[in-house]
């Protein structure tokens, strides 16, 4: 292929989204190395071409000798595609440390060693932004300014502004909406239920959700990297939103469910949970899917945005809208169910 000689590093390849990254790469010809810690689970990391890389993300010295042992004096990385990060600790201030301080001492080191690659994609969210527009549900874009309102939220806004402050640093920031597909585990707690005949939907004000399939999300990476692109900040999401309703006849269908019983829990009875869940997890030092964070991502009302600047600057064009996704999504399920 004609990308045999390009290097791209996937800074915490070890997750769901790095196992998909880390084969798109591979698939389009590079030469690919999956960053990890020592102790990361390499489960979805199963090719034989792939290189791996061991990093110490606090140290900046020990992440800089790690640099300097894959390539060969004086080269570098094409690409970064710098997907490390926390979306739930049992302790908070662990949020920050991993998503903004981690982020903060790897671009210490590409620079003291001077192998700052042609570009660096971050993986952000739509959380570094917040709630906007919740009265009139308009799509948040680009433009809007950031008013995160979880710990996750503010991680990532430190990071994404860490980033723009660096001079002539050619980042480009992805902030992707609710990344589902095989393997995802929050999705699937929703997925399970729904097979179980129940769907939990949360307040009772309308709630707009977007969602991006897991390969729609790391094409458009590489698509960006191969664009020439930099310096920009992009939404990344299927182009329509859907209704809690929607989301749930499209996975009952799949699952061949007659029937579904909704339930509408009021907020402060989520709040509830969540901070009831919150506090056992620590007892536990277990981070908790349902916590403070997770309500307030809840409550959020309005998840549509607008991808227009993608769509223009890359050509971002989404292959699988919601029914396909959940097609290949609840196949894997009841797949794995029978193992």
């Amino acid at each position: 292929m004609a990308n045999d000689n390009k290097k791209v590093l996937i800074v915490g390849a070890g997750g769901f989204i790095g196992g998909f990254i880390a084969k798109e790469g591979l698939r389009r010809g590079y030469k690919v190395w999956a960053g990890v810690r020592a102790t990361t689970s390499r489960r979805y990391l199963d090719y034989k071409d792939l290189n791996f890389a061991i990093f110490d993300y606090d140290s900046p010295q020990s992440i800089a000798n790690t640099l300097k042992s894959l390539l060969p004096e004086g080269e570098r990385f094409d690409y970064i595609i710098y997907n490390l990060g926390a979306t739930k600790c049992a302790n908070f201030l662990d949020f920050n440390r991993i998503n903004f301080d981690y982020l903060r001492n790897f671009t210490q080191a590409l620079t003291d060693t001077d192998m700052v690659p042609e570009r660096f994609l971050m993986m952000s969210s739509l959380s570094a932004v917040g709630p906007i527009a919740e009265d009139d549900y308009r799509p948040i874009t680009e433009r809007d300014i950031p008013q995160p309102n979880t710990r996750y939220g503010v991680s990532k806004t430190k990071a994404e502004t860490h980033l723009m402050s660096l001079p002539d640093f050619p980042y480009i920031i992805f902030r992707a909406t609710g990344v589902y597909g095989p393997h995802e585990q929050d999705y699937l707690m929703m997925i399970k239920c729904i097979d179980r005949h129940f769907d939990f939907g949360v307040g009772f004000k309308k709630q707009l959700l977007t969602f991006i399939y897991v390969e729609d999300l790391v094409n458009a990476m590489y698509d960006a990297l191969e664009s020439g692109v930099k310096q920009r900040v992009y939404n990344i999401a299927e182009p329509r939103s859907y209704t809690q309703r929607e989301f749930r006849s499209i996975v009952s269908k799949e699952l061949g469910r007659k029937w579904v019983i909704p339930l509408k829990l009021p907020m402060w009875m989520v709040y509830v949970a969540s901070s009831a869940a919150e506090q056992i997890g620590k007892l536990r030092m277990k981070p908790s899917t349902l916590n403070r964070d997770k309500y307030r991502i809840l409550k959020q009302r309005n998840w549509a945005c607008s991808v227009e600047a993608a769509e223009r600057d890359f050509g971002f064009i989404v292959k699988y809208p919601l029914v396909d996704g959940v097609k290949a999504t609840v196949a894997a399920y009841l797949d794995a169910k029978k193992k």
